[in-house]
């Protein structure tokens, strides 16, 4: 690997955000390709903080800084890659639901899932069925992701697919959810199509669902 590619690749493992904006620039000032940029030291990154998150190194304050790392070098970034012919992952609108504030797995599953090379509409918290139902018509999204951290609001998640199939959208979709209570069962007990547990599973899945 090329030594900036590297340096950058450490930086974004360390949350090291003046790093992780040093070596993009350094990448850049050497005439590096932004996608090799891209892939080979932050994608690669992230699939790293991904691993050692899995293996129990790394936990959801690590993911974090690394994540936000990540941003900082993909806001120099994102201008150059939008003049090439990046092929993005896949578009992705995320929320967390109707009647829930929580903000934080939401946000890591968000920049993971940017990290990953996805295409990210995020509508924020508190999310009511009917912006999920025009996200969907605006932004005509791969797949739809639904966070809550309540018991009593993984109930939003039922109605808001509900009304995805009220509105004819259902088959134009995947949809994923997560969250603390959320479980396997439940996922398919409202009709969604993946759960994921964490941030880093979550990117698998996504992937996953993408490619079916």
């Amino acid at each position: 690997m090329d030594e900036t590619l590297k340096s950058l690749f450490d930086a974004i493992l360390d949350g090291d955000v003046e790093g992780a904006k040093s070596n993009v620039q350094n990448a850049l000032g050497a005439q590096l390709n932004p996608i090799t940029i891209l892939n080979e030291g932050m994608i690669a990154a992230m699939r790293e903080v991904g691993s050692r998150f899995e293996a129990g190194e790394y936990f959801v304050p690590e993911m974090l800084i690394s994540a936000r790392a990540m941003q900082s070098g993909m806001a120099i970034l994102k201008p150059l890659l939008q003049q090439t012919d990046i092929k993005s992952s896949g578009k992705i609108v995320i929320g967390t639901v109707k009647g829930d504030l929580h903000d934080i797995g939401k946000n890591l599953v968000a920049l993971m899932l940017e990290g990953a090379g996805f295409e990210v509409k995020d509508l924020g918290v508190d999310v009511p069925v009917e912006k999920f139902i025009q996200a969907v018509q605006e932004e005509k999204p791969d797949i739809v992701a639904m966070s809550a951290l309540l018991t009593t609001t993984m109930q939003m998640m039922k109605q808001t697919v509900e009304a995805l199939t009220a509105a004819g959208l259902r088959d134009k979709v995947k949809i994923m959810v997560g969250g603390a209570p959320v479980t396997e069962a439940f996922a398919s007990e409202i009709g969604a199509d993946g759960f994921s547990q964490d941030a880093s599973r979550a990117v698998s899945l996504a992937k996953s669902l993408v490619a079916a």
